[in-house]
């Protein structure tokens, strides 16, 4: 068995770059030799700044010899009369073979040709040679450049190549026109430490030799390396170093030996808010701020940095990453002064001059459109006058602090600065919350605003941006959300969730759309369209689209992070039924909640007791002319056209259901009308198959209507849960 290693050296290359390419090798790389028939044992990618490289063991020096079959033209075309064609004659011809080596065998397409052929296998340093500049070039990011006078497009430019099988070097080159670089056995160490070239006399002693140059190739040990220093340096500081994953990650792909230095600062900086030193360390000088202690948000004047340069040097490294933040904590000082000079209030002039989007207006237009909304769902939950006053109050100040000195000069403070303004400004603290709150969730793993005033501001303001957008036709398509449109859609509804709000999406969305607007909007479907849609046509139009687009950001919810098996989701948002649809926009706790209940008992086996009765009793019904709203057979069902007991007992038991099933809609206890079920369903079983069953398609047409209306009602029943018909039976 043989190994094999290739190292692609390089200028610099991008910390978020060099992260990709190391994940895309390690899927990419192995199924590539699965393909071209190569066994390994393991795949071990590495990386740093200036190289990525992988080592590939247990490689066999060649592919194993292999039988393939391939299919050719079809019989009819191949032989003629028992006699063989010039298809059949190319066909073998192609692959090498004799005519007499084709068989005819039967397909789902009819009788086709078939050909095995023995196929040696080649060596695999051949195959290498061939397969490896896919490996590099295929490479995806973000700004890929060219270098020199080619066509080639990396990262970085490309100085070295390095390819050994074992102790041989596999002859390779990289052609950029004018450049040429061309495989060895010699690679680069540290350019501060261990400057000059060292060789790798076989793959496997890549690691060592590169260490031995001051080059920690392995990710995971660098990894580890950066945690254990920095954790150790901030203990002799009598603190705690926070240790973010993204900057670990970025600081670790910035480094090939990495050294921990500590510096400090004027303690008079900590009278700044902590946000502020910990956004100007983490964000921007990629440092690890030092805390009092673990579960403490008090910070210490000292950082920790993860120096790529010799450790030996630190006392010089500090001085200068100290005169640095320094100076960001002294800009950082200024605009915090100078903002708390006046009220947060006192911002809201400066919004009219930001524009949120060109044909929406400015920021201060979209915060009159939040209140707007969040007056809304005030009314909607039912809200003290003192809890109004404060979802207004937050609304209104909600995006305030963009237009401060501090946000303009740190964006990632925004909300952040609007809570600590507020404050300094006498707002009551719940709107200083709020104002926070209100930007979360800002990412896929964020917390969600807890506080009220925060959750209703946060659902006004991507209300506001959804229905506003969609207005001007920009709909997200394929990977393309410049607004994060989906993400403002998933995020109302896990608020609402989280919350337990009792919010009617659908009238929301009603209402804000049908507001008068500010701006224009045109048709978006065909702006030069001579027979535009008018404003009420556009309105109606808009909200279907923004209705499915929730509808399908609830359905990715409930069956990804809810884990709910496709046919209950199904079957609670219905399919193509505007009954179900509806009902989910304006209960949304009603619909998660059903789902869940749905989940919980096909896990516990109650879903099995009823599935039968209830599945066959819905297709049945659907013959009849029933509405799917009734439940109470009084009125309806006529006691006189029954023939057999069955048929009585069926109308008692419904009667019977009757109050359950209202309780159930009343207080959303589903378990009451899934007993009622439960006990209904030996009667119904009796009607179909039972000794008084009877014929519910009659001849008589209104014994065959009451029978109808009999089904009609039990499914009207089960369909307050949902759809049973959507439900695929267990297996």
């Amino acid at each position: 068995m043989a190994n094999f290693l290739l190292e692609v050296g390089t200028e610099e290359l991008p910390a978020s770059f060099l992260s990709s390419a190391i994940t895309q090798w390690k899927q990419r790389i192995p199924l590539s030799l699965q393909e071209n028939f190569l066994d390994y044992d393991t795949v071990e990618v590495y990386g740093t700044p200036r190289r990525l490289a992988v080592l590939i063991k247990g490689l066999p020096q060649k592919q194993a010899d292999r039988e393939q079959e391939i299919k050719g033209p079809p019989a009819k075309a191949a032989f003629k009369d028992g006699t063989i064609t010039k298809a059949a004659e190319g066909f073998a011809n192609k692959q090498g073979v004799d005519v007499s080596a084709l068989e005819v065998r039967p397909t789902d397409k009819g009788d086709f040709v078939f050909v095995k052929k023995s196929i040696k296998g080649r060596t695999t340093a051949d195959i290498l040679t061939e397969i490896i500049p896919d490996w590099i070039f295929k490479l995806e990011g973000k700004r890929l450049m060219r270098w020199s006078d080619g066509d080639l497009r990396f990262s970085r430019p490309i100085r070295w190549l390095v390819a050994l099988l074992d102790e041989k070097v596999l002859p390779m080159e990289i052609d950029n026109n004018s450049q040429v670089v061309k495989s060895g056995n010699i690679s680069r160490g540290h350019r501060v430490l261990h400057p000059d070239n060292v060789t790798i006399t076989q793959a496997t002693d890549y690691l060592h030799t590169l260490n031995s140059a001051c080059v920690v190739a392995d990710v995971e040990v660098r990894v580890n390396t950066i945690t254990r220093q920095v954790q150790n340096a901030a203990q002799k500081l009598n603190g705690f170093a926070q240790i973010y994953p993204d900057l670990l990650e970025e600081v670790v792909n910035l480094v090939e030996y990495p050294s921990a230095v500590v510096g400090n600062f004027e303690p008079e900086f900590l009278e700044l808010p902590p946000e502020v030193i910990t956004t100007v360390m983490v964000s921007h000088q990629k440092y690890f701020p030092v805390f009092k202690s673990e579960n403490s948000q008090e910070l210490l004047p000292y950082f920790i940095t993860v120096s790529n340069g010799d450790p030996e040097k630190s006392d010089i490294i500090a001085k200068g990453n100290e005169r640095v933040i320094r100076a960001r904590l002294a800009d950082g000082r200024y605009f915090y002064d100078k903002d708390i000079k006046q009220s947060l209030e006192s911002f809201l002039p400066q919004l009219e001059t930001v524009t949120f989007q060109e044909d929406l207006g400015s920021l201060r237009q979209k915060v009159t459109r939040i209140c707007t909304v969040a007056d809304k769902i005030s009314k909607q939950l039912n809200l003290d006058s003192q809890q109004q006053e404060y979802v207004q109050r937050a609304a209104l100040l909600c995006k305030a602090d963009l237009v401060s000195s501090m946000v303009y000069e740190f964006p990632e403070l925004q909300g952040i600065m609007g809570q600590k303004y507020a404050l300094k400004s006498q707002e009551p603290p719940v709107v200083a919350d709020a104002i926070f709150e209100h930007y979360l969730p800002r990412n896929a793993d964020d917390v969600l605003p807890q506080s009220l005033t925060g959750r209703v501001v946060a659902i006004a303001d991507r209300i506001d941006t959804l229905v506003s957008i969609f207005g001007l036709g920009m709909i997200p398509t394929g990977s393309s959300d410049p607004f994060a449109l989906r993400r403002a859609a998933t995020a109302i509804v896990n608020i609402t969730w989280d919350g337990d709000l009792s919010i009617n999406l659908q009238q929301l969305l009603v209402e804000t759309v049908n507001e008068d607007t500010p701006f224009p909007v045109e048709d978006y479907r065909n702006k030069n369209a001579p027979d535009a849609l008018s404003a009420e046509e556009r309105g109606k139009e808009r909200l279907v689209i923004l209705e499915d687009f929730f509808l399908q950001r609830i359905r990715t919810l409930l069956q990804d992070e809810k884990d709910i098996d496709y046919d209950l989701v199904n079957a609670v948002l219905g399919e193509n039924d505007p009954e179900y649809t509806e009902r989910a926009l304006q209960d949304l706790l009603d619909v998660r909640d059903r789902a869940l209940f749905l989940q919980e008992i096909r896990n516990n086996g109650d879903l099995d007791q009823i599935y039968e009765t209830v599945n066959r009793s819905t297709r049945l019904a659907a013959q009849g002319d029933l509405d799917t709203q009734q439940l109470d057979p009084g009125n309806l069902v006529q006691k006189e056209l029954f023939q057999k007991s069955s048929e009585e007992s069926f109308y008692h038991a419904i009667l019977n259901l009757v109050p359950q099933t209202q309780a159930a809609q009343r207080t959303r206890n589903y378990q009451q009308l899934i007993a009622g079920l439960t006990e209904i369903a030996p009667t119904v079983s009796s009607f179909f198959d039972g000794a008084e069953s009877v014929l519910v398609m009659d001849d008589n047409p209104d014994i065959k209507r009451n029978r109808l209306y009999l089904l009609g009602l039990l499914r009207n029943h089960a369909r307050v849960l949902a759809d049973f018909g959507a439900i695929v039976k267990n297996l």
